[in-house]
């Protein structure tokens, strides 16, 4: 009887470690050519964001950004893919900055499907008082954004590389306490 519930309990414990494993990704272990061959970026947008905005006295950082989203070319549903975006300005050999986004957990992508839009933005950029300030500020250059993936056990694979759009996705609040031009003045 003693042995019937020793070997009984070394199956439980074997069948708990094999999900425990499962779970935590390292069974089903995806190369790089097959995660090369499985994802192909779609829908791409690159712009500029805001990182830090103060009104007075004028402050204003913006930084390039990408969003994107995948769909799996593969027969297996995707999961567990990290994203790495690097940021530098054209033309030199330094990172502006860089993005790092575990980005499908959770909810696989189905085979055909495309996933949910996928944001990185860059953790610098550049600086400057305001949006008017930044069409003539000189350390305002052309920024290309190279984009990776990797998924559990594969290397980080190249996806592509796209210039930075000079579209700024932010506006500035209006100044409190001030009325609109364009308002007609209140009859008492």
């Amino acid at each position: 009887m003693k042995k019937w519930t020793f070997f009984l309990g070394i199956i439980i414990l074997a069948v708990i470690v094999v999900i425990i494993i499962d779970k935590v990704g390292l069974i089903g272990i995806m190369t790089h050519e097959d995660l090369e061959n499985a994802i192909e970026v779609v829908d791409i947008e690159t712009k500029w964001v805001d990182k830090y905005y103060q009104p007075w006295p004028p402050r204003l950082v913006l930084v390039p950004a990408v969003s994107f989203r995948i769909k799996n070319l593969s027969e297996e549903p995707l999961r567990y893919i990290n994203f790495n975006a690097i940021f530098r300005f054209k033309d030199d050999f330094e990172n502006l900055g860089d993005s790092f986004l575990a980005a499908v957990r959770d909810t696989p992508i189905a085979p055909g499907e495309k996933s949910e839009t996928i944001f990185l933005k860059s953790n610098y950029g550049v600086e400057g008082k305001s949006l008017a300030t930044f069409a003539a500020n000189p350390q305002w250059k052309l920024v290309i954004v190279k984009l990776f993936a990797q998924s559990k056990g594969s290397q980080f694979i190249p996806l592509g590389e796209w210039e930075v759009s000079r579209n700024i996705d932010f506006k500035e609040p209006e100044p409190v306490g001030t009325e609109p031009e364009d308002k007609p003045a209140e009859k008492k």
